[in-house]
């Protein structure tokens, strides 16, 4: 290969590096675009050490305490107190949506939100994050066995966009940069091809 080759293919493999680096760039910041999850002046009062399986084990041990809690909604009603939500559990982070998986659920809760919302804006299948105040817990009858429900006040109640979750199974981001060259009679070829997905 010629010099001058050798200096075309690299410039092109730098062209190519920074396209791609672009593309990423791009593709992280729209990600991670639109409102926080839970609001600054709630972060610093949530109790990070309190899991769902010690609220359920020992509810009373927990009240008073602000919680983060993530699920899907199975029911929701207007009561006297406000719109009570019963909710299946699931696995959550402060800024991630609740686990897909309905078979990572670890039980059930029931959280009232004291604001004046209607229960019809939020369907059976509404997955939540929520910052909550742990009241105590509730024995109901749950097809032909009783339940202890954890119970808490709503203090925040975040709504995912199901679109999220179809983002998250293409946000598995690639990017490969392919260098190719040959030479052959009097002339020289190369070629480079870049590649991102998400």
């Amino acid at each position: 290969m010629s010099s001058q080759d050798e200096w075309w293919l690299m410039k092109m493999k730098k062209s190519a590096l920074s396209l791609g680096i672009s593309t990423v760039v791009v593709t992280l910041a729209s990600c991670s675009s639109g409102p926080p999850v839970v609001p600054d002046d709630l972060r610093s009062q949530i109790d990070s050490s309190a899991s769902f399986r010690d609220i359920q084990a020992s509810p009373h041990q927990f009240q008073g305490r602000t919680v983060l809690l993530g699920g899907e909604i199975l029911s929701a009603k207007r009561t006297q107190q406000g719109t009570e939500f019963e909710i299946l559990q699931l696995p959550v982070t402060a800024d991630d949506p609740p686990a897909e998986r309905l078979s990572e659920s670890q039980g059930r809760f029931l959280a009232t939100d004291r604001r004046p919302v209607d229960p019809a804006s939020f369907p059976p299948g509404t997955r939540v994050t929520l910052v909550g105040e742990v009241r105590g817990n509730e024995e109901r009858r749950l097809d032909e066995s009783s339940y202890e429900y954890p119970t808490l006040d709503v203090k925040h109640l975040h709504v995912w966009d199901p679109e999220v979750y179809r983002e998250r199974s293409r946000s598995s981001i690639g990017f490969g940069v392919g260098v190719g060259a040959g030479s052959g009679g009097r002339g020289g070829f190369g070629g480079v091809g870049v590649g991102g997905g998400y």
